[in-house]
């Protein structure tokens, strides 16, 4: 009898997560591609991390009776983005790819997401006052428009010269 009752639990659980996952990956897939800064039609980091954040929302799924599963997988999807680009900082392609990673994350939190500066902040352990003020960065730097990008293999004339001048010696 427990055994049905746990199966019938598990089946259910499923299914709630299920309806979840259908109705928020692709807003949770937009934000990770956002803060990756990948282009649209090649994301691997983005769909690694919302794979690890759903999987850990859905660990705690019998935890979020109360709570909002879409808060909870937002905030690890954040904090995993958070851990790994702290260690491996670097510029992506996509939308928002000249912004540092901790631009990215506050943009996408406050704009995006529409998280307010008091949760920003809390969530990122900062201050109010520096939240706003790298939104207000961030915000700045994609109004300024983008520097024109060069062609792979191909040098900076200024370099080219250098370079002649020394192989001519």
């Amino acid at each position: 009898m427990r055994e049905r009752r746990q199966a019938s639990t598990d089946r259910r659980r499923a299914r709630e997560f299920e309806a979840f996952v259908a109705g928020a990956a692709g807003r949770l897939l937009h934000a990770a591609t956002l803060l990756t800064g990948e282009p649209a039609d090649a994301k691997p980091r983005a769909e690694q991390l919302l794979t690890a954040a759903l999987a850990r929302t859905y660990a705690d799924w019998d935890r979020l009776r109360d709570g909002d599963p879409y808060d909870r997988a937002r905030q690890e999807l954040v904090t995993r983005y958070a851990r790994g680009a702290w260690r491996h900082p670097r510029t992506g392609e996509g939308l928002l790819g000249r912004l540092s990673p901790q631009e990215r994350l506050i943009l996408v939190l406050r704009l995006y997401e529409g998280v307010a500066e008091e949760q920003t902040a809390a969530l990122l352990g900062l201050p109010v006052d520096r939240v706003r003020a790298i939104c207000a960065r961030a915000v700045a730097a994609m109004r300024r428009p983008a520097p024109p990008r060069r062609p792979a293999g191909h040098w900076p004339l200024s370099l080219l010269s250098a370079h002649s001048r020394q192989a001519a010696r």
